[in-house]
């Protein structure tokens, strides 16, 4: 059984969510697709029966509809436009954010260390470490009660 077969077997629906998001928004942000279009296409594909769909739902669509309010976040912590990002990073950044700033049930080291994950798996060579950055920043200040406790 090859790496990725084992990886893809032993997903949570979680990170399964994640991953089919991030292919969603890296197709809205690589050709600009139309989001019902995107949402049908990634839909079809066999994986999506083992996913959280809701959280998948929630992501793909609240990273699309609130992309200017994520960016304009990120921009505090990133060495350049969002849209000079790889599509890649900037959809993993997008998810991360989103999940930062909306799931607040997901504790703040999980959607950095999921966002880390999505980046080596998708990502150039050293893009998890960027995205680990960024996204240690941004904690800071979406969640700063969070990231003191731990610190603190």
């Amino acid at each position: 059984m090859t790496e990725a077969v084992k990886k893809k077997a032993t997903s949570s629906p979680r990170r399964r969510a994640r991953e089919l998001a991030l292919q969603g928004l890296y197709e809205w942000l690589v050709g600009g697709a139309d989001v019902a279009a995107i949402d049908a296409h990634i839909r079809e594909q066999d994986e999506f029966a083992r996913c959280d769909s809701a959280h998948y739902d929630a992501l793909l669509r609240g990273c699309i509809e609130a992309a200017a309010e994520l960016d304009a976040l990120l921009a505090r912590h990133v060495d350049r436009a969002t849209s000079a990002l790889s599509p890649v990073e900037h959809g993993v950044l997008l998810i991360g954010t989103f999940e930062l700033r909306q799931c607040i049930d997901i504790p703040y080291r999980v959607a950095i260390n999921e966002a880390v994950e999505l980046a080596k798996r998708f990502g150039g060579t050293d893009g998890h470490k960027y995205v680990n950055g960024v996204l240690d920043k941004a904690a800071a200040d979406l969640r700063p009660a969070e990231v003191a406790a731990r610190h603190g």
